[in-house]
């Protein structure tokens, strides 16, 4: 589901937050870093192994050993503030898999040390499923609606979308 965390996460993010200077691109990172992670692991490369694609990237440590990793090894300017916002894209990307619902993986390895296996995460049933579900399909609908009107609100004069690119910022909203 790509265009669902990168629409979702990026309208929470916004109104959450509300700095204008925050880079978005890094969120954007962020908010795809769980699945970019765990799904070729899981799913396609070692799928005999953990019989899952919801690894340690869907698991609430990640983004918490992350922050502090981020924390003890960058100044306060700097590094910092994009390696934060990837934090902050990955925690947004559980929150929008419901990632608590799967207490196994999502506390890993507080609950155990194995993932729960599950049938359909092989590679060719997961995309099965993601491509039959209706959820799925709102989900990615919403998102592109989302994405699709900051790119027409902020990004389709080709000054905007050459400032964006740079610098990762859009005008906030007005209150």
């Amino acid at each position: 589901m790509i265009l669902w965390h990168l629409g979702a996460t990026l309208l929470a993010v916004r109104y959450v937050y509300r700095d204008p200077r925050m880079d978005l691109r890094w969120i954007a990172l962020g908010a795809l870093l769980p699945d970019l992670i765990d799904k070729p692991i899981g799913s396609l490369f070692f799928h005999d192994t953990f019989g899952t694609h919801r690894l340690v990237a869907h698991a609430i440590v990640f983004p918490v050993v992350a922050l502090f990793v981020v924390l003890a090894a960058t100044r306060r300017r700097g590094r910092r503030k994009p390696a934060v916002a990837v934090v902050i894209g990955s925690l947004f990307h559980l929150v929008l898999d419901g990632a608590w619902a799967d207490p196994e993986a999502f506390w890993w390895p507080l609950l155990g040390w194995e993932f729960p296996r599950r049938a359909d995460s092989a590679l060719l049933p997961l995309l099965g499923n993601m491509l039959s579900d209706p959820l799925v399909w709102a989900g990615e609908i919403a998102g592109a609606v989302y994405l699709l009107y900051l790119w027409r609100r902020y990004l389709s004069d080709a000054g905007e979308l050459r400032h964006f690119l740079r610098r990762g910022t859009i005008p906030m909203p007005e209150h």
